[in-house]
């Protein structure tokens, strides 16, 4: 019996030594624990790093990735950094971060805009969530919202169609969303133009 009781300390102590050297494995750079949560790697540049779309890992490599759409199907997912990119510090800890376009094909015949995010942190590039701009719109210019209180916020522009018009239609109709960055949680807030307040 007292073996036994001694056998059974001897391995609890052995798993907090365990769970003690883990613990002090993790960064401890707060975005680096927040990245290590989404199980994301960093990256070594912007078009080699992990994105989110659609609540899917995308795992770039020179600007892009390509998946079976199903085990074993011959559709592909096909991502690609389309590019409209602007240069500036989205988190505020003085590092030049990166704001742009990729495109995405599913197997069918729409092509998916989504606006993302590379932040240059310490330990590398960490690549944010996807938001959706639309399906086979045109983009135009990305750029910063001219509002002094909205430090920041990226402007996306681009053109779409009517909600009555078909797909085969070329887009004509021009639309602009402003967006901001949680460096937290890597999602993009939409931001009212003319608000001051935080992003929705």
């Amino acid at each position: 019996m007292q073996k036994t009781l001694i056998g059974v300390g001897a391995v609890l102590i052995i798993i907090l030594l365990g769970v003690g050297v883990y613990l002090s494995a993790q960064p401890s750079d707060p975005v680096a624990k927040e990245h290590n949560h989404m199980m994301m790697p960093l990256g070594q540049d912007p078009q080699n790093t992990s994105y989110m779309l659609d609540g899917i890992h995308v795992q770039l490599k020179n600007g892009e990735a390509e998946v079976e759409a199903a085990p074993g199907s011959a559709s592909k997912i096909v991502t690609k950094v389309f590019g409209n990119e602007i240069k500036t510090d989205l988190d505020g800890d003085g590092r030049e971060d990166i704001a742009f376009i990729l495109t995405q094909t599913t197997g069918g015949s729409g092509t998916f805009y989504f606006a993302v995010a590379a932040l240059n942190t310490p330990h590398g590039w960490m690549g944010s969530d996807g938001y959706l701009l639309g399906d086979r719109i045109a983009p135009q210019s990305t750029t910063l919202s001219q509002n002094p209180k909205q430090k920041g916020v990226v402007v996306f522009n681009y053109a779409e169609r009517g909600p009555n018009e078909p797909m085969t239609t070329p887009p004509s109709i021009g639309k602009s969303v402003y967006l901001k960055l949680d460096p937290h949680s890597m999602q993009w807030g939409v931001v009212l133009p003319n608000f001051e307040g935080e992003s929705r």
